[in-house]
């Protein structure tokens, strides 16, 4: 019989091979709003029903906005050269990280696990975009194209002054910025869907329930191809679950949840919302219904040059209390809808990855998609409850678990 910590009703998997205590929780971070603010519903990922351990967020922004400096500096084995020229970063770097949640080592501590495996987060340094990217500018279609594969968007927005540093466009205008690539992004997505609705117009239904199913399609694509035209995103457009599941196939750029990274100088970190250029990406997030984080790419940079033990130091000297990556995570999770859960036992302790809604199978089948098959019941004790019970048998005796 497997077990299970958890914050709200999540499964206890009956069928795990280990005796093990599982938790789960809405979210792997305290909410900090002057650093990390999601705004606007949670939304799913664009091109896949099966959620995996790791999420894959892009990385964009124009040129020389401190895209690959913000790279280099929250991925440990980031590669991606930062340079003060355009496309210095042509092919995508990936690199992957650890969710940062200090239960994961308690339960590991408790459980006495071997080892402790967390969740990960993919992050990936996409090349600069230019207005006219759409149409091939700057290798454009290049870079649109690695943006279909991410399931949330990372708009990095230079809100600092530097004259050392070369404006792609000459001066420093957030919201310029982010209509350039919010434009792009939707001619792109204008383009597909008019060939789409083309093809299903010259087509024809094999049989009655793909015809409900092209209708649906049709309906969602046209109620798009409106928004887009108005130039707004295609996530904005009010379609039925089912208008949803219709053109999920089409990952359209503009149905990904965007989070917006507003870049500061280092002397505005403790304070963004004194920067005139962080209250208007803050504003523009707000009506486009996306996140908005705030960090220093040059704080982070630095960072990564500091032993461990004074780094934390080092932000404190800064008014902050934390480096940007867990801010970035927390509002991915958040803009996500994504939740936190735990297995653990004498082998390993390891977070697990699932979305808010997900019923006790379903959780199950994260793991291994036998579990959610092989499902018999759940049993389930709160995080906190099994903590201070100190094991998932002194947890039962105090009647915790249910």
């Amino acid at each position: 019989m497997a077990r299970i910590a958890r914050g709200h009703l999540i499964p206890a998997l009956s069928i795990l091979p280990t005796r093990s205590c599982l938790s789960a929780n809405p979210s792997p971070f305290a909410s900090r709003p002057h650093l990390a603010a999601v705004l606007g519903s949670r939304r799913r990922f664009s091109c896949s029903s099966r959620l995996s351990m790791s999420l894959k967020a892009g990385i964009v922004g124009l040129p020389n906005v401190g895209k690959s400096t913000l790279f280099n500096a929250v991925v440990e084995n980031g590669k991606a050269q930062a340079a003060n020229f355009p496309f210095c970063t042509i092919e995508p770097n990936v690199g992957i990280v650890a969710v940062p949640d200090p239960r994961l080592h308690v339960l590991s501590d408790l459980c006495k696990s071997q080892r402790a495996v967390p969740a990960s987060i993919e992050f990936v340094d996409i090349a600069g975009l230019v207005k006219g990217a759409s149409q091939g500018e700057g290798l454009g279609n290049k870079f649109l194209s690695h943006i279909r594969e991410v399931d949330s968007i990372l708009q990095v927005v230079r809100c600092f002054e530097d004259n050392d540093i070369v404006h792609v466009n000459g001066k420093v205008d957030p919201k310029s910025d982010i209509d350039v690539i919010n434009l792009e992004l939707i001619f792109t997505d204008l383009d597909q869907i008019q060939k789409r609705i083309e093809k299903l117009k010259k087509g024809k239904a094999r049989d009655s329930q793909s015809k409900v199913k092209e209708d649906a399609e049709k309906s969602a694509l046209e109620k798009i191809e409106q928004a887009l035209l108005d130039g707004k995103p295609a996530r904005s457009a009010s379609l039925t679950d089912f208008e949803n599941d219709a053109i999920k196939h089409l990952c359209l750029l503009t149905m990904k949840p965007v989070i917006y990274v507003a870049n500061v100088a280092e002397s505005e970190l403790a304070e963004p919302a004194n920067n005139p250029y962080v209250k208007e990406v803050m504003n523009l997030a707000s009506e486009l219904k996306s996140g908005l984080v705030t960090i220093s790419a040059q704080v982070e940079a630095e960072l990564t040059e500091l032993p461990s033990e004074e780094r934390t130091e080092y932000l404190k000297s800064l008014g902050v209390s934390e480096s940007g990556l867990g801010n970035l995570i927390r509002a991915t999770y958040g803009l996500l809808g994504l939740r936190t859960y735990f297995t653990s036992g004498e082998k390993e302790t390891k977070a697990w990855t699932i979305l808010a809604g997900m019923t006790a199978p379903q959780a199950a089948g994260v793991i291994h998609s036998d579990f959610e098959k092989g499902f018999i019941r759940a049993e389930t004790v709160a995080y906190d409850d099994f903590v201070t019970a100190g094991s998932f048998a002194a947890a039962r005796e105090k009647g915790v678990v249910t």
